[in-house]
């Protein structure tokens, strides 16, 4: 027989803020869930720290005994539900964006984010598995943020779950408005045509592209995101700016000046319960700071798989470069120097991978100057 869950999303005004004052914001929203019947409650990513691009991210990373964790296990036994989040957890000599799932009796899933957003790699690493967490209340996949654009991690959780669970914070920024030192501000309209191609992309992906996917699967979803508006200076700013220059040759004149650019975006929406055909049975409306909303879905008695081709990507492939390929790269320097200068100089150590593309990179150097030398000859 099919069963009835209570499902909660819950959000967090994004902003940073201390940790105990927005675990006890956090605390009061799952009262509230609990109360009103919610057998899982899901925090926003990032939930106990908030979102910014800040060198104090490094130092903000937690591990698995550490504030937040036992917080949310106590939280979870205490109103007697399911409870998940993200927090930067610090895991020997990493940092990740975790996905925690803790059941009322402690019992603990682990889902590390993916595909960290563009700017994000300079806090915590990728994650590169899945999880299908095995609960009371059925078998959940767990997805972070931007992974959902990401059409192969959808795939792999086909005819796993009985539905989803993503937690997310997702900046706007595909309409930034940056502000720079003396006084202009500029958006992607003034950036050229390939980035302004880009522009509501976020609101597109957290909208109808994840209500398209999880009805594909057959299965409800829980989303969850941050609220408000959030500024914040750009990581590697010379070089990230740099990186614009070519779409839009007038911000050259600020990349001397970059690390005073400021981005201010809204936190896109989307905090809601979906059903399995993908309708939205409850949202947050727009606007709204500390929220929460729930809903009840039908978790099927057999497991569904998809009966159709997948949804193609609403996401456009400048999203998919700038996000997943140049301000990741540009921003791994961050990563590694503020986690050593932070925790030590054994964090973040170079991946054997990592040191043999170092070693050819080396080598065809030193193969290309010799035969340079011997061709003047």
């Amino acid at each position: 027989m099919p069963r009835k869950l209570t499902l909660a999303s819950i959000q967090l005004d994004a902003n940073p803020a201390p940790t105990a004052e927005r675990l006890a914001r956090a605390e009061n929203l799952v009262g509230q869930a609990a109360a009103a019947g919610a057998h899982l409650a899901v925090l926003p990513e990032l939930f106990n720290t908030g979102y910014i691009y800040d060198d104090s991210n490094h130092a903000r990373a937690e591990r698995l005994d550490g504030e937040t964790v036992t917080w949310m296990r106590e939280t979870a036994r205490r109103f007697n539900l399911h409870l998940a989040g993200t927090l930067m957890l610090l895991d020997v000599d990493e940092v990740y964006n975790a996905l925690l799932l803790f059941a009322p009796d402690g019992r603990m899933w682990r889902y590390n984010k993916v595909y960290p957003w563009g700017w994000e790699r300079g806090y915590f690493r990728n994650g590169r598995d899945v999880t299908v967490a095995d609960t009371d209340l059925g078998r959940i996949g767990l997805l972070v943020c931007w992974d959902t654009a990401h059409l192969d991690l959808w795939q792999r959780y086909a005819g796993q779950v009985d539905f989803m669970l993503v937690s997310s914070c997702p900046p706007d920024v595909s309409n930034p408005t940056y502000r720079f030192p003396d006084g202009r501000t500029a958006t992607f309209a003034d950036m050229g045509p390939l980035v302004k191609g880009m522009q509501d992309s976020g609101k597109t992906l957290f909208g109808e592209m994840v209500n398209e996917q999880t009805a594909w699967l057959g299965v409800p979803m829980v989303a969850t995101v941050g609220a408000g508006r959030i500024t914040t200076r750009l990581p590697q700013a010379k070089a990230s700016l740099a990186a614009m220059v070519p779409l839009a040759p007038w911000l050259a004149q600020y990349v001397p000046v970059a690390e005073d650019v400021e981005m201010t975006c809204d936190i896109v929406p989307g905090c809601k319960v979906v059903d399995a055909a993908g309708n939205v049975l409850a949202s947050v409306p727009e606007g709204e700071g500390d929220a929460f909303t729930l809903a009840e879905v039908t978790v099927r008695d057999q497991r569904p798989a998809p009966n159709r081709d997948q949804p193609v990507s609403r996401m456009p492939p400048m999203a998919y470069f700038t996000s997943d390929v140049l301000f990741p790269w540009l921003t791994i320097p961050v990563y590694r120097q503020g986690l050593r200068r932070v925790w030590g100089a054994h964090m973040a150590p170079f991946e054997a991978s990592t040191r043999q593309w170092v070693a050819v990179a080396i080598a065809a150097g030193v193969v290309g100057y010799l035969f340079g030398r011997l061709a003047k000859r």
